[in-house]
């Protein structure tokens, strides 16, 4: 039961996080303030607090449920998956992307294979939050 509970409470908020960061918070920091380096300086600052509770939620979720792929299911193994690589692409996206971002190196590039990767991630969380919601109707 606390298993449960524990596997609910962080694939929502892996996906509510990425969701409110992603598509709220950062593009209202560049509506709102008053220059593209003050929001690009503070949306850097979220995306790495979002990569580690990206993380802190994937390791969560994969404790909570060791052992569920190896006992067979091949619905559980392509949820462990999609946790898998949704932290994966949070750590690429802080050690390998924003790097470049922050050195102003080929901007339109870092930042598109960026976008691409946060993309894939809320899509992770979402297949996860999906899964597991369900698993708990049936």
């Amino acid at each position: 039961m606390l298993n449960a509970r524990i596997v609910t409470f962080a694939s929502a908020l892996w996906w509510g996080s990425l969701t409110a960061i992603g598509f709220m918070a950062v593009p209202l920091l560049f509506k709102f303030l008053p220059t593209p380096a003050l929001a690009g300086n503070m949306a850097a600052r979220l995306f790495t607090a979002q990569t580690w509770l990206s993380v802190a939620c994937g390791v969560a979720l994969l404790l909570a449920t060791k052992g569920a792929a190896v006992a067979g299911a091949g619905r559980a193994r392509a949820t462990l998956f999609a946790v898998v690589l949704g932290m994966l692409l949070a750590l690429l996206i802080e050690f390998a992307v924003a790097p470049r971002i922050v050195a102003r190196e080929n901007l339109r590039l870092w930042h598109g294979a960026g976008t691409l990767m946060y993309a894939v991630q809320w899509l992770c969380a979402s297949f996860v939050l999906w899964r597991l919601a369900g698993s708990r109707q049936e």
